[in-house]
């Protein structure tokens, strides 16, 4: 083999030939290389190094030889797009080049798509499923808003565009609860499909989570709106979870269900009140009242809140009213409580809370009954039981009347902390009247998330009365006040989603909404609200987040 030719090496070469490694002659003021192709050369124009040196970092870093595979955005020229899948192991195809204008240096083109840099909405979404994510959105402002303003339909921009529009400003809490609720909407309508099963529980427990550490951190004018819009779609949802479950079941092993005491814990299978529902909408009414001071200047909250059906309640205990009958006996009851022992003081119910009806003194805000009360817990216990069951018969009257504007809905958020106490003690005429106000919701079964609720509910609180937790005659004596609440609940609602003849129901519902129009007119519930919180101070803490988990 012939020994190489000898040559000289070019050190000092222009950059341009560098770059293309091909040897410069080195002349002035232009190389023979750069004359050949009507380039500028270095030499004559040193200010073009800096271009010709991004130029070749660019080339360098998408060049397939050097990384030995297609860099993330760049569309490959020789893929076949309308393939199902592009793999991995494809080969490699050379990227789109362009000419750097005035200099003849070949660089990679821009690509025509990034994938956009914005991140996900709730940060609870996995990144494989943010078109699950944009689903949801989609629902809710298409269809799920709607469903919360069928009694306000004034309210539907809100809802529809205004709080999203919140979430979107960084309220972690409100994204995750709107998306958690769309998710239960969806269940209803593809009950089969996991991934919102999975999907509503992630996004309603991170909703908790940030909503629960929001609250830990106080309330101001930065967070007060989105905190009551939050507890408000919180309240939606556990109401709505409900529909997905055939029972509350709560019995663990060994332990007692919540909210049974261990001397009346129910057999296994028993019926469960679903307490999550007071939780909750007490928690929208305890928000309320915190951050009054704030919301009582939003636009948005003072809208929602004018939009409901003003609580006019009339305390008359006779049986001229609708539900006068569950009253019957009361007077006995409250003796009984009196009349005990005050060395056996009564449960102990913690700080009385805001009270929620506007026009009247609510049963946990009520004066003292007298010198008494103090030196006898039994009596005090006693003025408070009675007015619990009047106040909540009470509201049961009012919402009787007009069930189609969603005033059953007021019941859960109104009645006093003392009743839920009572509930949770399984006192049969706090059960009792509880299954009327499961019998109002009849007249909303045409939501989604009150489906079937009134039927499902008022049959397993009738069932606690015709079991051995009360008795055999417990069932005889309560059922004359039972009766009204299974014949709404099994009947059948006609297909054009008429209402339920007055005959059946024991009002009529338009009529009796003409009788209540003035109030309408006397300024909504925002003269209230506001006339409540210059006498009373806003509640000192709120209650505890309710645990969707038992909910299913």
């Amino acid at each position: 083999m012939p020994p190489r030719r000898s040559h000289k090496k070019s050190r000092a070469g222009c950059r341009r030939c560098k770059f293309r490694k091909i040897k410069c002659d080195e002349v002035h003021p232009r190389c023979g290389n750069c004359v050949k192709h009507g380039v500028d050369c270095d030499f004559e124009h040193p200010e073009i190094i800096a271009d010709i040196q991004a130029a070749a970092a660019a080339a360098s870093a998408a060049s397939p030889a050097s990384t030995g595979s297609r860099t993330p955005f760049t569309p490959a020229a020789t893929l076949d797009y309308n393939s199902p899948r592009i793999g991995a192991s494809e080969p490699a195809a050379a990227s789109p080049r362009t000419r750097l204008p005035g200099h003849g240096v070949s660089v990679p083109a821009p690509p025509l798509y990034q994938t956009p840099s914005t991140p996900a909405l709730s940060s609870t979404t996995p990144t494989a499923h943010r078109l699950l994510e944009l689903r949801l959105m989609h629902h809710y402002t298409t269809l799920t808003c709607k469903t919360f303003t069928f009694t306000a339909p004034t309210t539907e921009e809100i809802w529809k565009i205004t709080v999203p529009n919140l979430a979107f400003s960084g309220s972690q809490h409100l994204a995750d609860a709107i998306l958690a609720v769309a998710a239960l909407h969806l269940r209803s309508l593809t009950p089969n499909d996991k991934d919102l099963v999975r999907a509503s529980h992630a996004y309603m427990a991170a909703s908790l989570a940030e909503y629960s550490a929001t609250l830990t951190k106080g309330i101001d004018s930065s967070n007060a709106e989105s905190l009551f819009l939050t507890a408000a779609l919180i309240a939606f949802q556990s109401t709505a979870t409900r529909v997905f479950l055939k029972d509350e079941m709560n019995l663990g092993a060994g332990g007692t269900p919540d909210g049974y005491p261990k001397d009346r814990n129910p057999s296994a299978g028993c019926y469960s009140v679903p307490f999550t529902w007071f939780h909750s909408f007490q928690g929208v009414k305890a928000i309320t009242a915190a951050s009054w001071q704030w919301i009582r200047q939003s636009p948005v909250v003072t809208q929602v809140i004018n939009s409901q059906v003003v609580l006019q309640l009339d305390f008359s205990t006779g049986p001229e009213t609708f539900f006068g009958h569950l009253l019957e006996g009361l007077d006995e009851e409250i003796a009984q409580i009196a009349a005990r022992s005050s060395s056996t003081p009564g449960p102990s119910t913690g700080p009385p809370s805001v009270a929620s009806n506007p026009v009247s003194p609510h049963p946990d805000n009520g004066p003292s009954s007298g010198p008494s009360s103090s030196s006898n817990p039994n009596m005090e216990l006693a003025t408070r039981t009675r007015h619990a069951y009047q106040h909540a018969v009470a509201v049961l009257n009012w919402a009787h009347k007009i069930p189609h504007r969603g005033t059953p809905l007021a019941f859960p958020a109104t009645v006093s902390r003392r009743f839920i106490e009572l509930l949770e003690e399984r006192q049969p005429r706090a059960l009792a009247i509880l299954a009327c106000f499961f019998a109002l919701l009849k007249a909303m079964d045409n939501v989604w998330w009150l489906q079937g609720m009134a039927r499902r509910e008022v049959l397993g609180v009738v069932s606690l009365f015709n079991s051995d937790f009360f008795g055999p005659d417990s069932y005889r004596k309560w059922w004359p006040h039972l009766e009204w609440a299974m014949r709404i609940a099994l009947y059948e609602n006609p297909p054009d989603g008429s209402p339920i003849p007055a005959e059946i129901w024991g009002a009529d519902w338009y009529a009796e909404e003409q009788r209540l129009a003035e109030g309408m007119e006397a300024g909504g519930y925002y003269r209230h609200i506001d006339m409540l919180s210059q006498m009373v101070s806003a509640v000192e803490s709120i209650p505890p987040v309710p645990d969707m988990d038992r909910n299913g």
